[in-house]
């Protein structure tokens, strides 16, 4: 395995991008969340990248426009089926081999794969996809709040916590009662564009949702409950830090890329 830099052109911008070179002739596209760097949050997707590698997949990643060392305006990830376009385009280029890819995306980069229909890839693993309205309400929904509240009582810690005087009485009953309303919030007007887009889409799809991440629950309460596509990972974090989570994500895009 090789780790190449180097720059594409994305219409009248530079986009700076990073190829790990392997055999096979399906290859992974990570699409970087937020305003993250093609590295990740802790370097965490460049060490992603490495061990699908070594797994024989080539993995392309960028920085989209505005970010890094690309040039251009960042408009958000709303606007960014061009760049990833762009990198899909200048993937293929700079590895001929590959004729397949599939592209993971983690948090609103899974929303900007969603929003443009699948941007050109061949398959796509969607983490924890963000489906949140800015309207300036920030309360959780009732089955995210549930989820959270059944999680903490696993957990012994967290049992003791309570037990021993260490939770905030104020907070504890207002996420019950919060917990206990039965209905919960119709689908944002972004999950039903998000939905729409990939309506169409005949690739493989995989969502895979980490189950301690409140934008993973947000989503969970406004998807289709019966939709097989989905995975979910006990006491993951939206970063997929914790070793046993992450090697189970690389399981599941191992899973999808030898399909």
């Amino acid at each position: 395995m090789n780790r190449l830099h180097l720059s594409f052109a994305c219409r009248n911008d530079t986009l700076a991008g990073t190829l790990d070179t392997a055999p096979s002739t399906t290859g992974l596209l990570i699409v970087s969340g937020g305003n993250e760097l093609r590295s990740g949050a802790f370097a965490g997707q460049a060490a992603l990248a490495a061990k699908i590698a070594r797994a024989g997949f080539p993995v392309f990643r960028y920085d989209r426009r505005g970010i890094g060392d690309s040039t251009g305006e960042n408009r958000g990830f709303e606007h960014s089926e061009r760049d990833i376009r762009s990198a899909v385009e200048a993937f293929k280029a700079m590895a001929p081999s590959v004729a397949r890819v599939i592209a993971f995306g983690n948090c609103d980069a899974a929303s900007a794969l969603m929003l443009a229909g699948g941007a050109g890839c061949d398959g796509l693993v969607l983490s924890n996809p963000w489906t949140i309205e800015h309207d300036g309400d920030d309360t959780p929904p009732p089955a995210a709040v549930r989820a959270r509240y059944v999680q903490k009582l696993k957990d012994p810690k967290e049992v003791k916590r309570l037990l021993t005087g260490g939770v905030n009485i104020f907070k504890l009953f207002r996420g019950l009662k919060q917990a206990s309303k039965t209905e919960d919030p119709a689908p944002s007007g972004l999950a039903e564009r998000m939905a729409a887009g990939i309506e169409g889409f005949e690739g493989p799809v995989k969502f895979v949702l980490a189950q301690s991440d409140r934008t993973a629950q947000v989503f969970d309460s406004v998807w289709p409950a019966d939709d097989g596509r989905v995975q979910r990972c006990e006491g993951a974090s939206h970063a997929w830090v914790e070793p046993e989570a992450g090697a189970w994500l690389e399981r599941q895009i191992l899973e999808v890329l030898r399909a």
